[in-house]
């Protein structure tokens, strides 16, 4: 068996390449239509994974599926090859928030870490936000105000529609004009981190977020 190599977006966005195909032949679409849509989520599929081996990129190519039963079977196959968030322990979360005496910390035991681009928590007790997230190969972590909108909206790091809250961090930015200088960076997020991993199909903005966050 191949090792695991799909990250947890990525399975999200094949898995939204998989419904275009399937809505694509539920309609009865023409032939050279349908192989159109199917050569198109190849293209996309195969741009996530440029150093690819031979075998993986078999195992990515749609067009060996024909049926819709096989396109429904297909994502949860790929499950198996699911790179999981990083296990965590929780001395390792505290060290990561050392101002925060009583972090309220999430029941490790129960999070399904194959499912996850990045790992998050409320804690509504302080109206914060924890993230942690793996960049450029480490675990890191940042922490900002938590405020619940009672509205629907896109989130920033899905780019779903879904109900979100607003959060907002503080980095402190190099300016050698003025040292103290503070920057609060905001966003509107999901409130259910849970919901967001299974929508989140590109970690390119969470990546951004995070850079610009941990500036110091």
């Amino acid at each position: 068996m191949m090792d695991q190599f799909i990250n947890n977006e990525q399975l999200n966005f094949i898995k939204t390449q998989v419904a275009l195909i399937n809505d694509s032949i539920k309609k009865n679409v023409p032939g050279k239509v349908l192989a159109a849509v199917i050569d198109l989520a190849n293209s996309k599929i195969s741009s996530l994974f440029p150093n690819a081996s031979f075998e993986q990129q078999s195992l990515l190519d749609l067009s060996k599926l024909k049926t819709n039963k096989e396109y429904d079977q297909y994502t949860e196959y790929l499950s198996a090859y699911l790179l999981p968030f990083p296990n965590i322990q929780e001395q390792q979360l505290k060290k990561m928030f050392p101002k925060q005496k009583k972090l309220k910390l999430p029941d490790l035991a129960k999070i399904d870490n194959s499912r996850l681009t990045y790992l998050s928590w409320n804690d509504l007790r302080s109206n914060k936000k924890f993230i942690i997230y793996q960049l450029d190969g480490n675990l890191v972590g940042i922490e900002g105000r938590f405020a619940p909108t009672n509205k629907k909206n896109l989130c920033s790091i899905c780019n779903c529609f879904g109900e979100v809250s607003y959060f907002s961090t503080v980095t402190k930015a190099k300016q050698s004009k003025n040292p103290d200088y503070f920057k609060s960076i905001g966003n509107l997020i999901c409130t259910d981190s849970y919901e967001c991993n299974k929508k989140i199909t590109s970690a390119e903005y969470l990546t951004s977020f995070l850079k610009e966050s941990l500036k110091v």
